[in-house]
């Protein structure tokens, strides 16, 4: 009997196990944005990885090998989408898309919003958490990746989110305080830095800068 055992569930634990180490590496490696996603890729990782777990673990057409090198394959790939999303701009687009300008100096771009899949009454609710009870108050609203709404008022030039981040131009924040990439290269060049890319956060906060680069 408990040679059966082992041989009809030794498998499923041994693939189970697999899973969960599987799971402990890409957290440790990759961080922990997969426990609370915040992106696309966060979300994706998820899923596929949950469905992978689970569709094989039970099937005993997929031998332990087989389950290891799909694990193996998947780990990869993330990975290197990761890498993608947080070193090249257009990486970061393509796997991310790009934050949604849905309201530009007092007025609502309706067009945006029904595309961004939230109707008049989210946009409002969305607003009011923040405190704002009026579209004319604000100089620009971007609907975020994931879901969140980012606005700067008018006459703030102390955007709530960062003008650089993983070693890249915040288009939006540069176009909200009327300034330009040039501007920013200037500024950064300025503080003893080469180059945008070697800066891993950069706030700017009522006209002063505050740089985080990648190396301490």
């Amino acid at each position: 009997m408990s040679n059966y055992a082992l041989t009809v569930y030794g498998p499923i634990i041994l693939k189970l196990t697999i899973g969960i180490l599987t799971l402990i590496v890409q957290m440790n490696i990759m961080g922990k944005g997969n426990l609370a996603p915040t992106s696309a890729l966060d979300q994706v990782q998820n899923y596929v990885l949950g469905a992978i777990i689970g569709g094989i673990v039970y099937n005993d057409a997929v031998s332990v090998f087989e389950y290891c090198m799909v694990m193996i394959a998947w780990t990869f790939l993330v990975f290197s989408l990761k890498f993608l999303k947080e070193r090249t701009h257009w990486g970061k687009v393509f796997i991310d898309g790009k934050p949604k300008i849905v309201i530009e100096r007092g007025k609502v771009l309706p067009g945006r919003v029904t595309k961004a899949g939230i109707s008049a009454s989210d946009l409002m609710f969305k607003l009011r958490e923040q405190g704002i009870y009026s579209t004319a108050d604000v100089k620009r609203a971007v609907l975020e990746q994931n879901g969140q709404l980012t606005v700067i008022k008018m006459g703030d030039e102390n955007p709530r989110y960062p003008i650089i981040f993983d070693g890249q131009a915040n288009d939006d924040v540069l176009d909200a305080i009327d300034k330009d990439r040039d501007w920013l290269e200037k500024q950064v060049k300025s503080a003893g830095y080469e180059d945008i890319r070697d800066i891993f956060v950069g706030e700017y906060d009522d006209g002063k800068f505050r740089f985080t680069p990648y190396k301490d």
